[in-house]
């Protein structure tokens, strides 16, 4: 009887643990999708309205390339999100910082939702839509890493990669969210547009703020984290992480430059195409629903490469996305250019095909690289700081180029080509982690 009652009780341990990391799942993808609509959709608005509500000029191209410059202002943020966050992360737990990070998240975008514009407040008007893009990117670079070591700490070894894929899919997800939205408020008159119907989107961003937090109030915190807690007090008397990750900075470069490729090919296909799209003859509406495609095809394919990244390894799918990115990336610009919507979306779909075998991989590989008592810490930095090289400046530059060579797409090709290139270099000089003991040590790196 003992017996029966032994393994009844294993089996419920068993389904209670799954349930768990189900919840898990669930919370990291639901808080990424809100992150990344959220962010994304000040990304989708910066290339069609902000620069004429907020920067105007008799310039069109000078008002792009400064409301851009906005967009970098929010990239330039991620990095000091990463540290505040990760720092308090390793030293606190990783729950709490995710609800922080959602409610900045949520509370920053609906404010940008009520923001008077230039016409109305003057200077101010700009002086607060930097301040709060600056609050959207610290609270972005606090989420990501937070999310992906809920997942990752949670799973099984083998299975890290395909459930960080699930939760990876909040990307393409808030990124398709995001563009429904902007579809459904373009389908107004330009003049309602620009007057109000810019602003609902973000106002929707209360509501999912509503939902997210129900939903991560319930999960538990990382199990990795409380072993390391429970098993010395060296979580708490590390040093400051951040100083820990610098002072052995190799782990942090390399995660850097892998993730650099990545974030220019989002940068280039998904905010910079929405300025370039029609300067080059494609209607507003018709760039836009591209992208609807492009998240289409991010939502299958990132969850197959992740998974993949369980069975091939992390390099190797990481690799493979960078050479597609080097051979594609000149035919994509002429396929850009032929003038021919459907031509356009099918290369924007290749493209993203790339892009996602190279961002898949990243949150087991990353997660894989660094101790429990600065995971947090080096992940997120490592993320950011190549989101901030890679995506944040990105647009502005490919913007100016754009200008300054009569409309033409090489430099846009040669600036995929270059990204790819660093992110070749750095998954060279990693190490294979599929597999790694993320509780074998503290503040240990596996480079």
């Amino acid at each position: 009887m003992s017996d029966l009652q032994s393994s009844a009780s294993t089996d419920e341990t068993v389904h209670d643990q799954r349930g768990q990391v189900r919840r898990v799942v669930m919370s990291s993808l639901l808080g990424t999708v809100i992150e990344y609509y959220d962010f994304l959709l000040y990304s989708t608005m910066a290339a069609l309205v902000f620069g004429r509500l907020y920067f105007p000029s008799s310039n069109g191209a000078v008002s792009t390339i400064a409301a851009f410059g906005t967009l970098a202002a929010g990239y330039v943020a991620r990095p000091l999100g990463g540290v505040l966050f990760g720092h308090f992360g390793d030293r606190l737990g990783r729950k709490s910082m995710l609800i922080l990070s959602m409610s900045l998240m949520g509370g920053a975008s609906f404010l940008i939702g009520v923001l008077p514009t230039f016409h109305t407040i003057g200077i101010a008007a700009p002086i607060l839509l930097v301040v709060l893009r600056l609050v959207q990117g610290i609270a972005v670079g606090g989420e990501w890493g937070g999310a992906a070591l809920m997942v990752i700490e949670h799973a099984e070894s083998d299975k890290r990669g395909t459930l960080a894929g699930v939760m990876q899919m909040g990307s393409p997800l808030g990124s398709l969210a995001s563009t429904v939205a902007v579809l459904a408020v373009t389908a107004l008159p330009d003049e309602s547009f620009m007057l109000w119907g810019w602003r609902i989107p973000f106002l929707i961003s209360a509501i999912l703020l509503a939902i997210g937090l129900y939903v991560r109030l319930s999960v538990v915190e990382s199990p990795v984290f409380a072993q390391a807690v429970e098993e010395a007090s060296a979580v708490k008397s590390q040093r400051i992480p951040a100083l820990q990750v610098l002072r052995r900075p190799r782990a942090l470069i390399l995660a850097t430059a892998v993730g650099i490729g990545p974030f220019v090919m989002t940068a280039l296909i998904s905010s910079h195409i929405l300025a370039y799209g029609p300067a080059v003859g494609y209607d507003k509406s018709d760039v836009v629903r591209t992208l609807l495609f492009t998240s289409f095809t991010a939502l299958v394919c990132i969850p197959l490469f992740s998974a993949l990244s369980d069975r091939l390894g992390r390099r190797t799918v990481s690799l493979a996305g960078a050479v597609g990115a080097i051979v594609f990336a000149f035919p994509l610009y002429a396929m850009v250019g032929s003038g021919s919507v459907l031509v356009l979306t099918i290369g924007l779909m290749i493209a993203m095909v790339m892009q996602n075998a190279l961002y898949a991989p990243l949150a087991p590989m990353l997660s894989e690289m660094f101790g429990t008592g600065v995971r947090y810490t080096g992940v997120s930095m490592g993320y950011q700081v190549a989101s901030l090289l890679g995506a944040g400046f990105t647009p502005m530059i490919a913007a100016w180029l754009v200008d300054l060579n009569d409309d033409s797409s090489i430099p846009l090709s040669l600036l995929m080509v270059a990204g790819a290139a660093i992110t070749i270099v750095g998954v060279s000089q990693l190490r294979e982690s599929r597999g790694r003991d993320l509780t074998s040590d503290i503040s240990s790196t596996s480079v």
